[in-house]
């Protein structure tokens, strides 16, 4: 059996010490089981020839048999470039090359067959085939020839000569050099049997060289399946022993407080969404396990009411609670609400930040482990160890990719039963999205907005109509309403970006020169921020120009109009995100996208997906097709990375709810992971968890 992990690539025909160095540094590829799996991301059938004819400079990689009629010298210095004249009967091509012009003129001769393989362009009125791979034509049997597997290479291996074409020569000497040693299978027989797989070393050494596209279809379907499988069946493995290991408080009873709020206090009529998940809520909380719950739910959609009512649960049996949230500024805010919803109730509740006063944190650590605050509203500041409750008993999490995975599991060190934990999101995940990276929590999804909430108007404007915007703007604040104006800040630019919000702010301030600004980036020290963001929350500016920092954090009811500039820059989930700002009062709000007029497909199609929806779910389904996951807003934070080596999260949804059945059936029917029948299953898992060095537990 081959132990393809440990065996080092150096050692591999065709690597050596300085090739094997460069393959470590560039695609982190160190064994010969990296190199099984790095995974062509493209191919092209060999085993079709075109004609000259059919030629066009839009076409992928073609192949064409003909013979070289003449050869000519062009240009001068680094212009200097031989050219052969081809022709297959139908045509003419010219085949093109800058490098090496004495070898390929003494290699190719005149008259001989050959076949000739490229990327067609055409340059000067002229069919170009620049640098292709020519083969004797007699020397080639087309119908062996199969899908040609492409491979991604970095500028610094194709400078080494270390490009797609060189790494197809090493996988190919991998597959020689291994001759009759088989690479084990991670699979039991019978679901190999059952899901009608292939086999895994069929399944590796088609991927890299498949003979024809329903071979290679097979090969990807079993390998996408075996990457998901072991996906789920870690989490699922997880959750289940997290569910067996740990006894939850119970919060057995509805008291006096929740009814007393719910009768009287209540600002409005709960939605059926909102309903629905304060009663699973409530299920989980009286379980005797520890609730790990997700909820999802635009902005807008009642999230705090939800995790308020859960507050007061755990206050009727006794318990504190502590709500976390990622900034001062929001964290004032939940603490100004909470207040006021719970006037004339015995109900605590405290505000803990890094400002907090010496004298007041001495009173509030008091007022925690004395059991007489009910409900903690805090920032990472509760994760200080001087920071003991008297009898924690559920965690809302607000935003949370916002918290690194050690400060979240800092809060289970909290009470020596680990609290309930309900997380909340206002970034909308989509459904393959949410079973990998929050596979272990129960989601309860608001899908309702509150009644009176008016739909946001979104418009997309090019930057030739910014004045008719200015004038819309003007009219706004006459009403007395307030503005966001957002630019703008990714790292690769930092200093052209921050230059382009402050001439924004100046030209801003020369437009509405009769109101006051705010102005907020990352640039800034928190105290700065704070105070910015206190001005405009307060009213006395009336404009805030800001980058992304304003995304979450800040809930400002009277401010009406949205504007984001260069929004071709954004993501659908992060511009969804910044229209959630606005829309939060009685009034009709809107979002304005300002962009230059030249824009990619791809940018037009997220412009026409904010104007025509407002439904976050619906959105970030399209961002996650659009952009991949590794882009989506949050999954960078949570301490997971999306390294899947050929399963697509976007488009492979049926395969993945399939195998996290089939992952279920393996860990209800083996829960101690001991039975003979599954252990490759669970070796493997065990192997892939040290390798990866998953810690899929960290992201409740």
């Amino acid at each position: 059996m081959l132990d393809a992990r440990t065996r080092n690539i150096k050692f591999l025909p065709g690597v050596g010490e300085q090739r094997a160095t460069l393959l470590n540094r560039e695609l982190e590829i160190y064994s010969l089981y990296d190199l099984l799996y790095y995974f062509p991301y493209r191919y092209v059938d060999r085993s079709r020839l075109f004609t000259v004819a059919e030629l066009t400079g839009s076409m992928p990689y073609v192949q064409l048999c003909g013979e070289i009629r003449s050869f000519e010298e062009l240009g001068e210095g680094a212009g200097r470039r031989i050219v052969a004249h081809f022709t297959d009967g139908t045509g003419f091509v010219d085949l093109v090359w800058f490098r090496g012009l004495r070898y390929i003129k003494n290699r190719y001769k005149l008259g001989t067959k050959y076949v000739v393989f490229g990327k067609p362009t055409i340059f000067g009125g002229r069919v170009n085939i620049a640098h292709p791979d020519i083969d004797v034509a007699e020397s080639l049997l087309l119908s062996e020839m199969g899908l040609q597997p492409y491979y991604n290479t970095t500028e610094k291996m194709k400078r080494a000569g270390l490009n797609s074409q060189a790494m197809a020569k090493i996988v190919s000497s991998l597959f020689a050099s291994l001759g009759k040693e088989v690479v084990p299978e991670t699979l039991t027989p019978e679901i190999i049997t059952k899901h009608h797989l292939m086999p895994l070393a069929d399944a590796l050494r088609i991927i890299h060289f498949p003979k024809n596209p329903v071979e290679l279809r097979d090969a990807e379907y079993r390998l996408k399946f075996e990457e998901l499988f072991y996906i789920q069946l870690n989490i699922l493995h997880y959750s289940k022993e997290r569910t067996q290991k740990y006894v939850g408080h119970r919060f057995s009873k509805v008291g006096d407080i929740f009814n007393r709020f719910y009768n009287e206090n209540l600002p409005f009529e709960l939605t059926g969404a909102q309903k629905r998940v304060v009663k699973e809520i409530r299920r989980d909380v009286n379980s005797n396990h520890q609730m790990n719950r997700l909820v999802q739910g635009d902005v807008g959609s009642g999230k705090t009411l939800v995790a308020l009512l859960s507050m007061l649960l755990a206050k009727d049996n006794g318990y504190q609670s502590c709500l976390m949230v990622p900034t001062e500024i929001l964290s004032e805010q939940h603490c100004a609400t909470l207040q006021r919803m719970l006037k004339n109730l015995p109900v605590r509740v405290e505000l803990l930040t890094g400002s907090t006063k010496s004298k007041k944190r001495t009173e509030i650590l008091e007022g925690l482990s004395d059991g007489s605050i009910d409900i903690l509203v805090s920032t990472h500041a509760v994760l200080e160890e001087r920071v003991q409750f008297h009898n924690l008993g559920l965690v809302v999490i607000d935003e949370q990719h916002r918290f690194g995975v050690v400060q979240r599991a800092k809060m289970w060190a909290k009470n020596n039963i680990p609290p309930h934990v309900l997380v909340m999101t206002a970034t909308p995940i989509p459904r393959t999205l949410a079973m990998t990276l929050y596979g272990d929590l129960d989601v309860s999804v608001i899908d309702e907005l509150p009644p009176g909430r008016k739909p946001i108007s979104t418009t997309h404007i090019f930057r030739n109509k910014i004045d008719q915007l200015y004038s819309f703007i003007h009219k706004q604040l006459l009403d007395k309403r307030q503005v966001y104006v957002v630019y703008p800040l990714i790292s690769e630019s930092e200093k052209l970006d921050l230059k382009n919000l402050e001439d924004g702010y100046k030209q801003l301030c020369n437009v509405f020169c009769d109101y006051k600004l705010s102005k907020l980036h990352g640039k800034m020290k928190p105290s700065e921020k704070d105070e910015q963001m206190r001005l405009f929350a307060s009213g006395e500016t009336q404009i805030l120009v800001s980058t992304t920092v304003i995304e979450v954090g800040v809930d400002v009811p009277n401010a009406t109009v949205m504007v984001i500039e260069n929004a071709e820059r954004f993501g659908l989930s992060q511009l969804h995100q910044l229209r959630g700002r606005v829309g939060r009062g009685g009034e009709q709000s809107y979002c304005v996208l300002v962009t230059d007029y030249k824009l990619s497909e791809d940018t037009r199609k997220r412009m026409e997906i904010m104007t025509t929806s407002t439904d976050g779910f619906e959105i970030a389904e399209a961002d996650l097709k659009l952009r991949g996951p590794g882009d989506i807003e949050g999954t960078q934070q949570s301490g997971i990375a999306f390294d899947l080596k050929i399963a697509n999260l976007a488009r492979d949804e049926q395969l993945l709810q399939y195998v996290r059945n089939v992952a279920r059936e393996v860990v209800d029917a083996d829960p101690e992971c001991n039975s003979l029948e599954y252990k490759i299953i669970w070796d493997t898992l065990r192997t892939i968890k040290r390798d990866k060095n998953w810690n899929w537990g960290a992201i409740s």
